[in-house]
């Protein structure tokens, strides 16, 4: 599926604008991991912001950026130290998994472009690539129980967010124990070990 993709120099701004609460997304993302993390892979990267929220809580780790946008794979190098980089994929979050075992895997408002099926085959490579006891954390759109609840704006065959309800059950369909540990409106936040 190909995908429209922002502008990194404006994306901020505007995520910033249509959800109120994306800064608390990502510390709570971050805050979710129990770590240790040495090396960890941040899926749908954009411009840096949740690999930076990690690397503030684990200034030693090492990450591997993966997104579709090159520009945003180019923003977010600028904006992680350098140091920290261990490699960057340009690619489809199925199709481009990169190989090697990661302490932690984080995503931050990609999964839910996916479709349901790409979801769950998305979440059985995860758990190949986490080392023993590794942790895979999720910030990201759901589905609330209510819906005055769904908040954060959608695009139209872009979007597909689901409930955590099913979220959960593809999760332990692929092996993990996941548990929300945030959660806000249509927000939530969702650690998986």
């Amino acid at each position: 599926m190909t995908q429209f993709h922002f502008d990194p120099g404006s994306y901020v701004q505007m995520i910033r604008a249509e959800l109120p609460m994306y800064d608390e997304l990502q510390n709570q993302l971050a805050g979710a991991l129990t770590g240790p993390v040495e090396m960890f892979l941040d899926l749908g990267t954009g411009t840096g912001m949740t690999s930076r929220a990690v690397l503030r809580r684990f200034p030693h780790a090492s990450v591997v950026l993966l997104d579709e946008s090159a520009a945003m794979i180019e923003a977010a190098q600028r904006s992680v130290h350098s140091d920290r980089v261990a490699a960057t994929v340009v690619g489809d979050l199925l199709d481009r998994m990169p190989t090697g075992s990661f302490d932690a895997v984080v995503s931050a408002l990609a999964v839910h472009h996916l479709l349901a099926d790409r979801k769950k085959l998305l979440f059985a490579r995860l758990r190949s690539l986490l080392s023993e006891g590794g942790q895979f954390v999720m910030a990201d759109v759901v589905l609330p129980a209510n819906q005055h609840d769904a908040v954060t704006p959608l695009t139209r065959d872009f979007d597909h967010p689901d409930s955590l309800t099913d979220l959960a059950t593809w999760l332990r369909d692929a092996g993990f124990d996941p548990s929300v540990v945030w959660s806000w409106k249509d927000l939530a936040v969702v650690s998986a070990i």
